[in-house]
């Protein structure tokens, strides 16, 4: 199937050449004549037709396989591997009806990480640090933990984290503070939740609303791909 820009070139090329006068070809005038006022033969019309038409449709081809490369590249981008932990008691009995979980693996998943797991624990500091720590000891990049980040009696994720961290990384808490401000998710902008390093892990605490997850994944991805490349390079 020949594509627009093929008959395009083929049309416009072919058209101004026919526009020549045809002359047979043992008529065309050789020697001291200027070669503007040569008449050009039926066979080189034919010729530079075909060579036009090749090299439209080469050029088509050109371009499709560039589009095509752009996109490979794009989606073989690999930030690393990741795992979401949800702290939340319904959650962790099969109760909770959310789908927060699948929704912060499938943003981890369009921001290029490859998601090792989603799982649920209760609101017990004791079970968000081993969660939060198996997933370090298991060496994936990035961790998220969503909800536990308010202030009321069993929202001890923060509590449960800092013990892990071997560096803060404030710049993203103050970020997701923001930005869950900017956006109308006030539990984002209220939230105690802790962002740092972990051994080779980023370790980020988020509030649980469907608006903070997906405010702060659009905040985190930039930052946790530049804290990557930096543990990385050591």
């Amino acid at each position: 199937m020949k594509s627009p820009d093929s008959e395009k070139a083929r049309s416009s090329l072919g058209g101004r050449l026919r526009s020549v006068t045809l002359t047979p070809p043992d008529t065309v005038p050789f020697g001291d004549t200027d070669i503007s006022d040569m008449a050009i033969g039926e066979a080189d019309v034919v010729a530079a037709d075909a060579a036009a038409e090749r090299l439209a449709v080469r050029a088509g081809e050109i371009k499709a396989e560039g589009l095509l490369m752009r996109s490979l590249n794009l989606a073989e981008e690999d930030l690393g591997r990741a795992l979401v932990v949800i702290v939340d008691d319904r959650a962790a009995h099969g109760e909770d009806q959310s789908l927060l979980g699948p929704l912060v693996g499938e943003l981890l998943e369009e921001a290029g990480f490859h998601v090792d797991a989603v799982v649920a624990v209760e609101s017990d500091e004791v079970e968000i640090r081993n969660a939060l720590n198996t997933a370090v000891i298991g060496g994936v990049d990035l961790v998220i933990s969503v909800g536990g980040t308010g202030v009321g009696g069993r929202d001890v994720t923060p509590e449960a984290t800092a013990d892990l961290l071997d560096r803060k990384l404030p710049g993203i808490e103050e970020a997701l503070r923001s930005s869950g401000l900017a956006a109308g998710a006030m539990d984002a902008g209220l939230s105690r939740g802790l962002a740092g390093i972990s051994g080779q892990t980023i370790v980020v605490n988020l509030a649980n609303s469907r608006a903070a997850v997906r405010d702060g994944m659009a905040t985190i991805t930039p930052m946790a791909k530049h804290v990557i490349a930096s543990i990385s390079s050591f």
